[in-house]
């Protein structure tokens, strides 16, 4: 062993002097939700609040319809999580993308 190793612990790679990794990492500024983010918290709200909300408060709302009570319990869920997941889809590819363009 050298008396390097002995100081230092081992080699350890600092690019330009720096003393410590995340000397040249900047923070970016936060620049809040944007149109994608309020989207994905309004239809968020829509699968956390307004669908149960009206299985709960008027189940049969949908069997005036022609829809039966047994499907609308199935799908008034099932609609409502795809949109989510659509939604969170494309509101990540905007912030993936580093667009900050609001559509």
């Amino acid at each position: 062993m050298s008396s390097e190793d002995d100081d230092t612990g081992g080699y350890v790679h600092r690019p330009d002097g720096t003393a410590g990794s995340d000397a040249g990492y900047e923070e970016p500024e936060p620049a809040g939700f944007g149109t994608r983010g309020w989207g994905l918290v309004a239809v968020l709200v829509l699968c956390t609040l307004v669908v149960p909300g009206i299985i709960y408060l008027d189940p049969s709302v949908f069997a005036s319809l022609g829809i039966p009570y047994t499907v609308a319990l199935l799908v008034l869920p099932l609609l409502p999580a795809g949109i989510l997941g659509l939604t969170a889809v494309w509101s990540m590819t905007g912030a993936t993308n580093g667009g900050d363009e609001d559509d």
